[in-house]
């Protein structure tokens, strides 16, 4: 079967923000210490960053940065972690003592470093309104009051001016310190909000939410007014107890109705008249969740080797295939299609854990998931555009949970660039074992096809210490022509540029 794809370069769905390109980092495991800030590694910048790392984040050019959390957040008090005097604490979240050494000015000096907007959730469960509005006078604040000065005490004459801030992390869980219930969480959101609003009206806030019509009901109804976001998480493969990822068809019956919960986000504000005031912001996520057995449960781990060092199972680059870059890819399709209610998405985390990027004392390794942001970010357009085909094949897959679907094999999104002439298709085969051919059937301006991807000889390839299976093919392909055929390779993700 031979796919026809038709572009209408004329007709444009909107600009998308560079923000869903986002990333975060949380104090969990090695993301942070032994992570990104490793003042002992070879590769330690003068501020303890790891160089070799931070040079992979701005090959992404990655655009926002979301900090400290994630569950660590709801029992964080951000005023231990600044100056000189340090103060340890025992993370209630995670069950390990923090050194506090890496908090709010050496996050903000990372911003800096990789020239991206940090930010910053607070702590909306165990924290205070005037904790959270406090750190903003910290941040944003030229000199008045007693945190501006504390931080120009701390060497930081020029106020940071962080604009994005977020109300909470999960608070609707169970497992979150300082669960909220709807009606508990719209108030406490607004005034929250008031207060941070008070200190600097510039910030624009989002709120914890999630596809649940009763918690965003009390949210928007309480604080909609003051909200310019509405926060939502979401992993597809959840393994927090037991590691058993789902297979490479099983993760590709993940990305039907990838989108469900936006879908279902849109509508409640749109039914509430707030969808031109508040965007999306899918602030966490990831294909698979964390592993860390025996901790957010009501019987937890006494052993460390029951709940602490499974968790360096995370660290496994086997794990991370060509079913987490085709899911990946396909999510950030979807949020390039939603361009006008989505504009800010962060991938969770980027440094180890299930990162994109995995850190060893010798180096990093670029996993399968981070040729999948060098290739959306470095090589499609910014503006979405009307594409079409008359029929795509379809695939048999079981879901994890048992259930038999069928789902179309090839993912297709067009765009167009802002301020250049050219046409990016992003084209993803799902299919594990089959090529697809496809024909370019439109004109285009142009006359230059470049083709770049990434496959992989097996749906479980993988990069690793002693090993590069997964990298980014290019291949040029000449003049562009109406009809020019390309046939996609299994389990790939792949970018056509005509420029």
């Amino acid at each position: 079967m031979q796919v026809h794809i038709q572009v209408n370069d004329k007709r444009s769905y909107g600009q998308r923000n560079p923000m869903i390109y986002g990333h975060f980092i949380e104090h969990f495991h090695r993301q942070i210490y032994d992570g990104i800030y490793d003042p002992d590694s070879i590769f330690a910048d003068e501020d303890g960053f790891r160089t070799d790392i931070m040079e992979a984040m701005k090959k992404i050019k990655i655009p926002i940065l979301r900090w400290p959390g994630g569950c660590f957040v709801s029992s964080y008090h951000w005023k231990e972690a600044v100056g000189k005097a340090r103060t340890p604490f025992f993370d209630k979240a995670w069950r390990v003592e923090d050194p506090n050494t890496f908090g709010t000015d050496e996050y903000l000096a990372l911003c800096k470093k990789l020239d991206c907007e940090p930010y910053i959730c607070t702590n909306a469960g165990t924290g205070t309104l005037e904790e959270m509005s406090d750190w903003v006078e910290y941040c944003n604040l030229d000199y008045e009051g007693q945190y501006a000065k504390w931080r120009i005490e701390n060497g930081h004459r020029e106020p940071y001016n962080v604009k994005y801030w977020s109300v909470g992390n999960e608070n609707y869980g169970a497992w979150e310190i300082g669960a909220k219930s709807a009606e508990e969480w719209g108030r406490l959101t607004r005034e929250a909000a008031k207060m941070i609003k008070h200190v600097d009206p510039q910030t624009e806030l989002s709120a914890a939410a999630l596809a649940d019509v009763d918690w965003n009901v009390n949210l928007l109804q309480d604080c909609g007014e003051f909200l310019d976001w509405i926060s939502i998480h979401e992993y597809w493969d959840m393994v927090p107890e037991k590691n058993d990822l789902a297979t490479y068809e099983q993760c590709m019956a993940y990305t039907i109705d990838i989108d469900h919960t936006v879908d279902e986000i849109r509508g409640l504000l749109q039914a509430m008249k707030l969808d031109k005031k508040i965007k999306i912001a899918f602030d966490e996520w990831n294909l698979r969740s964390w592993y860390h057995p025996n901790v957010h449960t009501i019987r937890q781990g006494v052993d460390k080797k029951d709940y602490l060092d499974p968790r360096n199972a995370n660290d496994d680059n086997s794990q991370y295939t060509m079913a987490d870059a085709v899911f990946t890819a396909s999510f950030l399709s979807a949020m390039n299609r939603n361009c006008d209610i989505v504009g800010m998405a962060n991938f969770a985390p980027v440094v180890n854990t299930r990162g994109c990027i995995y850190s060893y004392p010798e180096g990093i390794v670029l996993r399968s998931t981070y040729h999948v942001f060098d290739l959306y970010v470095n090589y499609l357009g910014d503006t979405i555009i009307d594409v079409w085909a008359e029929e795509l094949p379809v695939m048999q897959v079981t879901h994890k949970n048992g259930e038999d679907l069928e789902m179309e094999t090839i993912d297709i999104l067009a765009t167009k660039w802002s301020d250049k002439p050219g046409i990016a298709l992003a084209l993803i085969n799902k299919h594990p074992m089959e090529s697809q051919k496809i024909k370019l059937s439109f004109s285009a301006s142009g006359n230059n096809v470049k083709w770049y991807g990434i496959c992989g000889e097996t749906p479980n390839s993988y990069n690793d210490v002693d090993k590069n299976e997964v990298t980014i093919f290019e291949e040029d392909l000449g003049d562009f022509t109406s009809n020019m055929e390309v046939e996609l390779h299994p389990h790939s993700v792949n970018i056509i540029q005509i420029v």
